[in-house]
């Protein structure tokens, strides 16, 4: 997308909304190549691409032991209403396990054991598999041993003593106060800057972003709707920031009223989260930031960290994160607790003998001389 100028003055700023009404008045519009695009038909739409033709064809393809308990494990996740990454995640760790044991010769499910299961950690640390991937690993196979126990395939002590993985508890990466002001110095498109404005004043989740539909937008009331949360199905509102709200009206001035989707692609009725990242990784490089390593979810990172440095209670925080658990919200703490830092400075200066704190306690007055 190129940046254009708005010919005039488009009622829709203040409704947060096309109506079938404005349609003519749209088509009107000296708008871009990508807002004339008539739509594409539903079934190029990555929309409907339901599970069965993603997670279960996937598997159809594949030949390895224990393939036909994998596929009515991964039913029964999807009669419990699990995600498709959910599903994704337990099909990629599982079925990695059963194609490595089918390489060292065990034909049937009831073979599987401690030794191999070992075998198998050993070999996707030798991979240079991150720690956090190891323990999904884990979380997805104990999973898969607790339905085989239940289906009465395999022993239920067999695996009583269970792998731990130590999970670094790392710091959020924030970005800069200054490298916020270069990144969006430098963007000049109204689809993207809307975009990184969004995502960095309301805390949203990239996939929450990619998601959201024009119905979901209230410009009038500042805020947005998500229906239903991308990991813990737990709906919330956001707020829109006032220059987050003016960036997404200019570019709901000039986007297509025809398509569902508030963000969409060239020629597409949705964007790609590969079609994201490469965007923010354009910027970042013409902003001359490429080796700070800051990503889509650094935005969301940002948002937080920035509120609380505001004086933001905890708890508001973490319901505009959509966090389940005030624990998740507690991290960015480590970020920005200020009174912890000004009470470390202070008693720094009292160290290095600056101020005085009040009376030393190792300071006792001398005793009178005696008169012997």
């Amino acid at each position: 997308m190129t940046p254009f100028t708005i010919p005039r003055m488009n009622p829709n700023f203040l409704l947060g909304c096309h109506p079938q009404s404005l349609k003519d008045h749209f088509l009107d519009l000296n708008l871009p190549e990508t807002a004339a695009q008539p739509p594409l038909p539903i079934s190029q739409t990555s929309t409907a691409r339901p599970i069965q033709r993603t997670v279960f064809q996937r598997l159809a393809k594949m030949r390895f032991v224990g393939r036909s308990h994998l596929i009515k494990f991964l039913y029964k996740k999807q009669l419990r209403q699990c995600t498709h990454r959910t599903l994704s995640n337990y099909c990629v760790s599982i079925s990695a396990f059963l194609r490595y044991i089918t390489k060292l010769g065990i034909t049937r499910i009831d073979e599987i054991d401690a030794d191999s299961f070992e075998a198998f950690i050993e070999h996707e640390q030798d991979r240079g598999l991150k720690p956090a991937t190891l323990h999904l690993r884990l979380t997805s196979f104990y999973c898969f041993i607790r339905y085989l126990v239940d289906q009465g395939l395999l022993p239920q002590d067999r695996f009583e003593r269970k792998i731990r993985i130590r999970v670094p508890d790392a710091l959020p990466r924030a970005m800069d106060p200054i490298d916020v002001k270069r990144l969006l110095a430098v963007i000049d498109d109204v689809r993207d800057r809307a975009m990184i404005l969004v995502l960095l004043r309301t805390g949203l989740r990239i996939g929450e972003l990619l998601q959201l539909t024009m119905d979901d937008v209230r410009l009038v009331e500042n805020k947005i709707l998500i229906w239903e949360g991308e990991k813990n199905a737990t709906g919330r509102t956001v707020c829109l920031s006032q220059d987050a709200r003016d960036a997404l009206c200019q570019w709901i001035y000039c986007r297509n009223p025809e398509i569902a989707n508030v963000f969409y692609g060239r020629g597409r009725h949705s964007l790609s989260y590969t079609a994201s990242r490469s965007m923010l990784q354009k910027y970042l490089e013409k902003a001359g930031l490429a080796g700070r390593r800051y990503t889509l979810h650094s935005l969301r990172h940002t948002f937080a960290t920035d509120l609380l440095n505001a004086g933001m209670r905890i708890e508001c925080l973490q319901q505009l994160l959509g966090h389940s658990s005030l624990q998740m919200t507690l991290r960015y703490a480590r970020l920005s607790d200020q009174t912890r830092e000004q009470e470390y400075f202070k008693a720094m200066a009292v160290i290095e003998g600056e101020q005085s704190d009040g009376s030393n306690p190792f300071d006792y007055p001398l005793p009178p001389p005696s008169e012997a």
